[in-house]
């Protein structure tokens, strides 16, 4: 049994750099849970348009509501099985702004398929996203999201483009600095970018079986449907 990263990576999973390689082995195969600390150089957002977008996604533990500079973060990878039986990566990340510390709550699991990982977003996973990972040639991982869906009760619906969004994430190891670095932007098609931030992190790795899974990691729903 292998960490559903190099499941869908496949071969190209060698490619990455040795620290990532460690870091994305993350799963209960490993036993091992991964947390990074580290500092947001910058969190920044579109226009005054998007506030009341992520003003509401705030409400799930979904994108951050405020930019900033210099902002401590920090990020747990953390495997366990979900009410249905699914491996599950949590990829919760906290900022500590200014006056609160704010979320950005997502689970991952492996597709029915094997060829890709399903993110599910924010407290209740009312959003779901397709993720596709790429080795790229200098080590660093490169993740772009595909179809995003909405699912409550009955409702499982695609999310439209003018609504919705393109995510990049490109991760990759410093070896000088001996720190993760990491880049996300947000996208809309019609609208240009939306939300992002970029930043370094060290990691370090916890036996699942002594940390297990903290309260308040897990989410308030899980949405059975991948």
């Amino acid at each position: 049994m292998t960490s559903m990263f190099r499941t869908v990576l496949g071969p190209d999973f060698d490619r990455l750099h040795p620290q990532l390689q460690r870091r994305f082995s993350v799963g209960l195969a490993s036993g091992e849970a991964c947390t990074g600390h580290g500092v947001m150089d910058r969190i920044w957002h579109g226009g005054a348009f998007v506030k009341p977008f992520l003003a509401l996604g705030t409400t799930r533990n979904i994108l951050v509501p405020k930019a900033a500079r210099n902002v401590p973060f920090k990020i747990e990878n953390v495997p366990y099985a979900d009410s249905y039986g699914r491996e599950t990566v949590t990829f919760v990340r906290t900022f500590d702004l200014p006056g609160r510390p704010r979320r950005f709550d997502a689970q991952m699991v492996l597709s029915p398929k094997g060829d890709r990982i399903l993110d599910y977003l924010g407290t209740h996973q009312h959003l779901a996203s397709e993720l596709h990972f790429h080795a790229e040639p200098d080590g660093s991982l490169l993740i772009r999201s595909g179809e995003h869906r909405f699912r409550e009760g009955p409702v499982d619906v695609r999310v439209p483009g003018l609504v919705g969004a393109t995510a990049e994430v490109r991760e990759s190891y410093d070896d000088r600095a001996g720190r993760f670095r990491i880049r996300v932007r947000v996208v809309n098609r019609y609208f240009g970018p939306l939300f992002g931030y970029q930043g370094t992190f060290e990691a370090s790795y916890t036996p699942i079986r002594g940390c297990g899974v903290r309260p308040g990691l897990r989410p308030v729903r899980e949405e059975p449907r991948a």
